[in-house]
């Protein structure tokens, strides 16, 4: 059964960091790529962060992230992580993590993240 499943979310003030992690397991970790998404209330999901299936190519950031959000993955835990920092309110969403290999995809469940002011 396949599974990606997210934790580590949370109520945090502004400025502070939490760190995502989300566990893989049923598929083959380290033939996909893994993507952070994240859906606030009333809005589309949009893509935060993704790092490469061998972790060794240059990571992807939305600008709104850059500097602030760190993608990584250990491959011999299956699992991967967004470490965020100096949070801010437009930070709160539900999270979500998606393994991508050609035209196969999983996604997990989700995990909340909030940020007040």
């Amino acid at each position: 059964q396949v599974q990606l499943v997210e934790s580590g979310g949370g109520l945090v003030q502004s400025g502070e960091a939490l760190t995502l992690s989300c566990v893989a397991s049923g598929f083959t970790f380290n033939y996909y790529a893994i993507q952070w998404h994240r859906q606030a209330p009333g809005k589309e999901r949009e893509l935060v962060a993704g790092i490469s299936s061998n972790g060794n190519g240059n990571n992807l950031y939305v600008d709104s992230v850059k500097g602030r959000f760190t993608i990584s993955r250990d491959i011999t835990k299956n699992t991967a992580f967004l470490q965020m920092s100096s949070l801010k309110p437009e930070d709160t969403a539900e999270y979500y993590c998606k393994g991508i290999m050609g035209n196969s995809d999983y996604w997990g469940q989700g995990t909340q993240v909030t940020v007040s002011a």
